[in-house]
């Protein structure tokens, strides 16, 4: 998705008549359905008018030129694309970062400089390091740009055009000097040195035809997390930090590193919704302090997502992977650095109805974890709290982290990776559910990711194994409403306990079963293993894990009140032992449960209720 594609020479026509900010705002607003920030309008009437400048001086008038184009399964948007062909009469296009700084300062992040951004100081890429992770991503999911004998070849840069020159500025720094010469930067003084710079890539023009090849061609399908963590850990990564990620890995390490020579404590709240990538982030993290011998730990709430971890890395590596509950025992700083992923899964005690009462914690599980190791990383979204036993919040997190004498840093993670790089439907999904407020009220036909109701769950459940034939990860999923039987029939199949009518399907199989046959996973694997697509999975198998595509079976513990106007929640439908048990908190868990199932899928998310009540309702709320 873009906002503006054309000739070049329209670009510099619309840009010196003022129309270029007007063109985009309206694209924006088609795209989006609410309108950009003030600030993001003047920044592209600003930084477009003097990169259009730049195109006349170096007589680049035959060209294609895309801006604000969307990097595939992300939110973010690169600046400007020019693209045509070079002396060689090659495919060729760049990538150009326009920003409006004037200064900056030193960050102790190893990618990163301070500069005033929305309001405040904050740390942030260095652009030739922004502008790199762009044009890696792109290479990297993009056809036009890897496919074939003559690929089109792809180059980047940075434009400050506030920006003066000095030698000795922090953005010319020494340790910047590989990322300069890989993605040049350029200021205010050098638009004689840009202009070569594009010239170099693009003196032939003939743009149109390069502009009609990338927005024509396709993108690689999505790289999902588990099936590359492996690699991962074994120091070899698949994925690409951006932006905020980037910022975030870059500041965990170094606090990190300080933390661990100066013995000071530190906790570290990373927070985002789902599907922007906390997962990558603490993976990718996970990798890099092993291989520079820091003792780290990686623990989760969750026994799936957790088993699915140990699985993918092997016997070899899971030993580095724990559960909240496991450091109970453990001494003071036993541990380097804690990663806890899905921390609002944090749990009251380390307890449970297995412990012997012999080795029973008196304390609270956040103590114990803060007691673990010397820097502490929790990666959380406040609304996925699904149980009433998982208390995991910020604010509990930095509670426990004043006792601790730990100092803070919070974080929060925008992009978009799943739903296609849509942060729109998560936003409706919050509206809809009456979860919060968002200016996404209405869901639009035209967005990229597809969301579909079906008639049947049959119907649902064919669509998601047709995604499945074709080479796609899908999964079906519903809400806890029947109950989850232990045994197998005689056959030596699970028992069918999801039953609407004449569609009866099993639920993923327990942990308690042993001697499964050989074609149903365990529990803890269902989201891993191929034949998962057979079983119907739950919220505590489906939280944490991502597919291409993602079936919601909704009962009836969750319907709307058309006569009320508001939603409701049955617990005489749910087979949630727990959850039924939670009083006052019963209609936000199901709320909460049914948004991580929602947002589970990548490209698509298809949809069966059993209320038709609340089908009408959601209907309402769609274009």
């Amino acid at each position: 998705m873009r906002l503006y594609a054309g000739t070049s020479q329209n670009f510099i026509t619309d840009s010196s008549h003022n129309q270029i900010a007007g063109k985009l705002k309206a694209a924006f607003f088609a795209s989006y359905g609410f309108n950009p920030s003030e600030n993001e309008v003047n920044s592209w009437r600003n930084s477009l008018l003097n990169i259009s400048a730049v195109f006349q001086n170096a007589d680049l008038l035959d060209h294609g030129i895309i801006l604000e184009y969307q990097l595939p399964m992300s939110s973010k948007r690169i600046d400007c694309l020019i693209c045509g062909k070079n002396e060689e009469s090659l495919d060729n296009a760049v990538i150009i970062e326009l920003k409006q700084w004037s200064k900056c300062e030193e960050s102790i992040g190893e990618n990163e400089v301070v500069t005033w951004v929305g309001g405040a100081k904050r740390d942030v890429l260095h652009p030739s390091a922004q502008v790199s992770q762009y044009r890696w991503y792109l290479q990297d999911s993009h056809t036009a740009f890897y496919e074939g004998p003559e690929p089109v070849g792809l180059h980047a840069c940075a434009y400050l055009h506030n920006y003066d020159y000095d030698s000795n500025d922090v953005i010319f720094a020494t340790k910047f000097n590989r990322l300069i010469l890989d993605s040049p930067i350029f200021t205010a003084d050098d638009t004689d040195t840009l202009s070569s710079f594009l010239f170099s890539k693009l003196s032939k023009g003939e743009g149109i035809p390069v502009l009609n090849r990338i927005e024509e061609s396709r993108y690689r399908p999505s790289k999902q997390l588990m099936e590359h963590v492996g690699q991962v850990i074994r120091g070899n990564p698949q994925y690409i930090l951006l932006d905020e990620q980037k910022v975030i890995y870059d500041k965990i390490l170094a606090l990190v590193k300080g933390g661990f020579h100066n013995k000071q404590k530190y906790a570290i709240i990373v927070k985002g919704g789902p599907g922007t990538g906390k997962s990558v982030v603490a993976i990718n993290l996970m990798a890099d302090l092993l291989t520079q011998h820091y003792n780290a730990h990686y623990a989760t709430g969750s026994r799936a997502f957790t088993a699915t971890l140990r699985k993918a890395i092997g016997v070899r590596g899971s030993i580095q992977f724990k559960f909240f509950n496991s450091y109970v025992s453990a001494q003071q700083n036993d541990i380097d650095v804690l990663i806890c992923d899905e921390s609002h899964r944090i749990r009251e005690t380390s307890n449970n109805r297995w412990t012997v009462k012999t080795k029973c914690s008196s304390s609270p599980q956040i103590d114990e974890l803060f007691k673990a190791a010397k820097v502490l990383v929790f990666f959380i979204d406040d609304l996925q709290v699904v149980r009433p036993g998982e208390i995991g919040s910020s604010y509990y997190i930095k509670d426990a982290a004043k006792r601790h004498k730990a100092i803070v840093h919070e974080h929060e993670l925008e992009i978009q990776f799943r739903c296609n790089g849509s942060d729109g439907f998560v936003n409706w999904v919050d509206n809809t559910l009456g979860i919060k407020r968002t200016a996404n009220a209405i869901w639009s036909s035209e967005e990229q990711f597809e969301f579909k109701i079906f008639d049947s769950p049959f119907a649902l459940e064919n669509a998601i194994k047709g995604r499945v034939s074709q080479g796609f990860t899908g999964r079906v999923t519903a809400g806890f409403c029947w109950p989850w039987a232990t045994q197998l029939d005689k056959d030596g199949t699970l028992v069918n306990d999801v039953v609407i009518g004449d569609y009866i399907r099993p639920w993923n199989a327990r942990d308690e079963l042993s001697s499964l046959p050989k074609d149903i996973p365990k529990a803890q694997l269902w989201a891993y293993d191929l034949n998962g697509i057979n079983q119907i999975g739950c919220i505590y198998t489906a939280q944490g894990f991502e597919f291409d595509y993602v079936g919601v079976i909704i009962g009836k513990d969750l319907t709307y009140n058309f006569d009320k106007r508001n939603w409701e929640g049955d617990y005489k439908h749910s087979y949630d032992s727990v959850v039924k048990k939670s009083g006052g908190s019963f209609l936000k868990l199901v709320k909460n449960t049914y948004r991580v199932l929602l947002s589970r899928g990548i490209k698509g998310c298809y949809v069966y209720f059993m209320d038709k009540a609340t089908e009408q309702f959601v209907r309402t709320r769609m274009e």
